[in-house]
């Protein structure tokens, strides 16, 4: 049986023994809106736990809007088409408008990838600028949350007096969904603050986990951080795999992003017979296959789906490789999870990007790991074994399985990778 796993651009056919074929885990998905600009408008003016977008903007002068980088698959151009063409009925001027690119600890958006974040009207006559999470120059100090992390966000989204975050609204391996708060936390904050919500005594919490905000740590901080630094409204969306709006969630921070990720969970979460020998999964393609630090989503994802002493094997393109020049040096180095674990919960150890390493080591807790990425193999770095083997194809990795568990091995297929939340 031939399935077609979401890779790169293209995708990537791969062919499954039915004799072996336990299921192919699918998300029930939801349609896509017929006419999404008119649908996002209409939205600003009957919002979610919030009064319209044109009230609630009125004095006000200088108005910031975040949006994602390009390692999201948001429809961040036509949000910004729908808005910024709708306060520009509202009398708003183009120069009271800054569009800051929530970066994160990611590389800034410049030039023809700009271009193509945003469109080329928009990139040429508005001021958008990206945050640098390692300047702390541009970035102000305001307080602490309860838990003692120091909030230390973007000074350009400080000094606005009307803050909108846009973004998109999907299963998160740390934080149970994208979107919302997450635009702040991480995406302004300054990279001092990462040791603490991305530090293991909020990552090893069972909480932290996909499609789950009961009692998750990471959520409740960055929710706390972001309502310190002040959201005065937000444009969050949901998409199909076709990378089509199918939901629009404007209003309230809190409201409008609750009533997005329960839409998101009833299209995304599916229900499965049972844990497989082998999971067959991808990276969910591009943007987010990019490198193999996005990878790792698609690894925590798979875990539900496969038995303990199991194989997870992943197709990422990696046009990007690995991923930072920290990450390089974690996965290139570390040879030993589980003290590097140890490690990481050492009180005065902390390392830029530990916590992407600290995820895949969840994943590698339960099953070997296989990934196939021509790109990766490739690559002037190789990355130690007892993290993960990189094959030459899925189906040389499936033979190895099958070798190793049988002729009867159980094989669960996951092909949209992170965007898909198997449970038993």
């Amino acid at each position: 049986m031939k399935v077609k796993l979401n890779y790169g651009s293209e995708g990537l056919e791969v062919e499954i023994n039915e004799a072996n074929l336990l299921e192919v885990i699918e998300s029930k998905g939801a349609s896509p809106i017929v006419d999404p600009k008119n649908a996002l408008i209409k939205s600003f003016n009957n919002p979610i736990g919030s009064s319209s977008l044109k009230e609630k903007i009125k004095g006000k002068q200088k108005i910031c809007i975040v949006i994602s980088d390009s390692t999201r698959a948001v429809p961040t151009k036509l949000i910004l088409e729908a808005l910024l063409g709708e306060l520009e009925s509202y009398g708003i001027k183009k120069g009271q408008i800054t569009i800051l690119i929530a970066t994160g600890l990611h590389r800034p958006n410049l030039n023809e990838e700009l271009e193509k974040l945003v469109g080329k009207q928009i990139k040429e006559n508005y001021n958008i600028i990206n945050h640098y999470a390692r300047d702390r120059e541009t970035c102000e100090y305001i307080g602490k949350t309860k838990r003692g992390t120091p909030i230390i966000i973007d000074k350009t989204y400080l000094a606005c007096d009307f803050k909108i975050l846009t973004g998109l609204i999907e299963p998160h391996f740390m934080a149970g969904f994208s979107g919302g708060r997450k635009a702040i936390c991480p995406g302004i904050s300054y990279m001092d603050m990462f040791k603490h919500f991305h530090g293991p005594e909020i990552l090893e919490s069972p909480y932290a986990s996909t499609a789950n905000l009961e009692n998750n740590p990471f959520h409740l901080e960055s929710t706390e951080i972001a309502k310190k630094a002040g959201v005065d409204f937000i444009v969050n969306v949901t998409i199909d795999k076709n990378k089509e709006i199918t939901g629009i969630f404007s209003g309230d921070l809190e409201e409008a992003f609750y009533k997005g990720a329960s839409f998101c969970s009833q299209s995304s979460c599916s229900k499965i017979k049972a844990e497989a020998d082998i999971v067959v999964t991808s990276g969910g393609g591009l943007p987010i296959d990019v490198n193999l630090y996005q990878t790792v989503k698609g690894m925590v994802n798979a875990i539900p789906a496969v038995k303990k002493g199991g194989m997870i094997i992943i197709a990422s393109e990696c046009v990007e490789e690995i991923g930072s020049e920290e990450f390089v040096k974690l996965t290139t180095e570390v040879d030993d999870l589980e003290a590097f674990i140890n490690k990481i919960k050492e009180p005065d150890y902390f390392e830029i990007d530990q916590w992407e390493l600290e995820e895949l080591v969840k994943a590698r807790r339960k099953a070997e790991i296989y990934l196939y990425s021509p790109c990766i193999l490739a690559s002037q770095y190789k990355i130690p074994e007892p993290t993960l083997k990189v094959a030459n194809s899925i189906e040389e990795a499936v033979n190895i399985g099958l070798n190793k568990y049988g002729k009867d091995a159980t094989i669960n297929v996951i092909p949209e990778g992170p965007y898909t939340v198997p449970f038993i």
